[in-house]
């Protein structure tokens, strides 16, 4: 049924199991583009929601903390509150926390497959980041793979205020002590954060419902230091001329009222590839039976 991937985390879809138990390497210093075929990489999830985690990622204006290294300017709170109301106008708290509960547990099959190839991609991280920030935080499914330093700290962004529980449940499940954890209502246009203050970005699927892909990685430079690295995992648009792609195209519309501004045909890999970053290692995975969200990009950036 072709709509199924079209209610993220309401439905999911199941995929075949591949022989590959884990992902292959990733360079720890990213010097240029590499795309790699459909078929060479595939993630083959049992179940996978067509959205993932943390679709929405949109902005509240937060006081500063001691913790989090706010932008103190009031033009940029401004701003921040703005952006949010333009891009995702408040939402019935049941809405809010119904949604938050299904991501909570939607996901669950899904991680589960990907355990491999998420714990290869972030351990790049271990050791390596003092300050993190994870734009589409969601429940945070993804603090166990790099949260596990109790010296780090992660900032998270999410619209979802409810969110937050979930996120602070996964971060005391991976080690990481509360003070060292930050979430915060935040797009990805408007991230209220100082310029140059994050060691690394994290976003998983993603990119694919902000409103503007590009003002997002160009926030995400914005707030890493020089030499700071973002690592993705985002789900494509399928190749010109395929039946896929052809779907894709038909459902749009539908997918991004179902699954919360979810676009199935972005080409996302070049939005990251074109953002100006000075290294870029990004390959394509294919989810075998995945349908709608079936291509994959994912690697690192350094800035």
């Amino acid at each position: 049924m072709i709509l199924v991937s079209s209610v993220c985390s309401f439905m999911s879809i199941k995929a075949t199991r591949c022989s590959h138990k884990t992902p292959p390497s990733l360079p720890s210093t990213a010097n240029q583009v590499s795309i790699k075929g459909h078929n060479e990489q595939q993630l083959c999830p049992t179940k996978f929601c067509c959205c993932g985690t943390g679709r929405r990622h949109f902005i509240e204006a937060a006081a500063a903390t001691a913790l989090l290294p706010l932008d103190p300017s009031t033009s940029t709170a401004t701003d921040s509150m703005a952006m949010l109301n333009k891009v995702h106008p408040p939402r019935a708290d049941w809405y809010e926390e119904l949604y938050a509960s299904v991501m909570n547990t939607g996901m669950k099959f899904y991680e589960e497959e990907i355990a491999g190839y998420k714990s290869h991609l972030f351990g790049i991280l271990r050791g390596q980041a003092e300050k993190v920030l994870e734009i589409g935080i969601g429940t945070g499914p993804n603090l166990n793979y790099y949260a596990t330093d109790t010296d780090v700290q992660v900032f998270g962004v999410d619209p979802n205020k409810k969110m937050e529980k979930y996120a602070q449940a996964a971060a005391v499940a991976a080690g990481l002590p509360l003070s060292n954890f930050k979430f915060e209502q935040a797009v990805g246009e408007a991230i209220p954060l100082s310029d140059a203050s994050m060691d690394a970005v994290v976003g998983t699927l993603v990119l694919c419902s902000v409103k503007d892909v590009d003002m997002t990685l160009r926030e995400v430079k914005r707030v890493l230091k020089p030499g700071g690295i973002y690592l993705f995992v985002e789900h494509v648009a399928a190749k010109d001329g395929t039946s896929l792609k052809f779907w894709q195209r038909v459902l749009d519309p539908l997918q991004q009222i179902v699954s919360d501004g979810c676009h199935l045909t972005r080409e996302t890999g070049k939005n990251i590839s074109e953002a100006g970053f000075s290294g870029v290692d990004l390959n394509m995975a294919f989810l075998s039976k995945a349908s709608l969200v079936s291509p994959h990009v994912y690697g690192i950036a350094r800035k």
